[in-house]
């Protein structure tokens, strides 16, 4: 099997981004703002941190916008290569980002939370480059949209893996400790990582070196 690729999510500066890089991340993540969770910085900022992103890493711009043309606008603000969207867009959404931003990668998160997810990964994947599962929760009231630290059902995520046509990140409470055994279960084509490889909301060398090295064991 080969290694997965590993985005590193929740980037709030251009050090952090640095070191992530330095370890063999193949993509990073920005968080927009968000109704909750871990990670938000500025659009500013993060136009700040894309230049220092080199070619053929992946800028994912986590965005909870639920609208073409606001999503949009931030990706032209901030020059990312890939939008990642938290909550559920209608499918005019995607034809329209399509259309207005040619060769930008869309990712659509599906929140992983019974059975019916998988027939939900099917269909939005007919519009997207790639899916990434996750265990937030957005019928809350105040949404929870990632950056939970929990882990949901690997039996769903392993049979969305298998039904679709996409590449598939899997994200959602993993760490060193068990994302070997993600891996080799679900078999994703990626995996997301945020508070796994933080202490007191700051990246941790340490962590990231084990989960580097868990992860990267093919």
């Amino acid at each position: 099997m080969e290694a997965p690729k590993v985005k590193i999510c929740c980037i709030s500066s251009i050090d952090e981004a640095t070191l992530a890089l330095r370890y063999g991340a193949s993509a990073l993540g920005l968080v927009s703002a968000m109704p909750s969770g871990p990670g938000p910085i500025s659009e500013e900022l993060i136009a700040e941190i894309v230049p220092h992103i080199p070619e053929g890493v992946s800028s994912f711009l986590l965005t909870s916008r639920l609208d073409a043309d606001s999503i949009a606008a931030q990706q032209r603000k901030t020059q990312v290569n890939t939008l990642q969207l938290v909550d559920v867009v209608s499918f005019d959404v995607y034809k329209k980002l399509r259309r207005e931003l040619p060769g930008i990668s869309i990712v659509q998160v599906i929140h992983v939370v019974d059975e019916s997810s998988i027939a939900e990964a099917a269909i939005v994947s007919q519009f997207v480059d790639y899916l990434l599962l996750d265990s937030g929760n957005p019928k809350l009231a105040i949404k929870e949209l990632g950056g939970t630290g929990r882990k949901h059902d690997w039996n769903i995520s392993k049979k969305i893996v298998e039904s679709v046509n996409v590449p598939v990140f899997l994200a959602g409470g993993l760490n060193a400790q068990n994302v070997r055994e993600a891996i080799e279960f679900v078999q994703p084509y990626g995996v997301d990582v945020c508070s796994g490889v933080r202490t007191n909301g700051e990246l941790d060398e340490k962590k990231l070196k084990s989960f580097f090295e868990a992860a990267n064991i093919f």
